[in-house]
């Protein structure tokens, strides 16, 4: 049989030691929303982070006047094309209309860019 005389101070040390270890946690486990609660930025870098969100849209749009410029290009280019040669009309339409669809695609991409950039990030 186990002596319950000689157990019995062994146990309540055990039981301190737990007690304080417990203390201990609750003190730490206070303290640690303390040290998370400084990742937080500041207003002012938050103002610095839109303004280049704006910033990177405006230059991302950019290529919305190039795809215009471009549209004009190719129509300019057909009407040149079809007053020197009349009867290449149909296959000259064909390949304006493919340099419209790409022209106006890379517009659309630059367009799609800039709206990632502000919804996005």
């Amino acid at each position: 049989m186990i002596n319950t005389v000689r157990l019995a101070p062994l146990m309540r040390q055990a039981a301190r030691v737990t007690m304080q270890q417990s203390k201990q946690g609750a003190a730490l486990a206070r303290m640690q929303p303390a040290i998370t609660q400084g990742l937080h930025t500041s207003s002012a870098n938050r103002d610095i982070e839109q303004a280049a969100k704006f910033i990177g849209a405006g230059a991302a749009t950019v290529g919305c006047a190039g795809s215009g410029a471009g549209i004009g290009t190719v129509f300019g280019s057909l009407i040149i094309g079809y007053a020197r040669n009349p009867s290449l009309k149909p296959q000259l339409f064909s390949y304006a209309i493919l340099g419209f669809a790409l022209s106006e695609a890379m517009g659309l991409f630059s367009l799609m860019m800039s709206f990632l950039i502000l919804f996005g990030l």
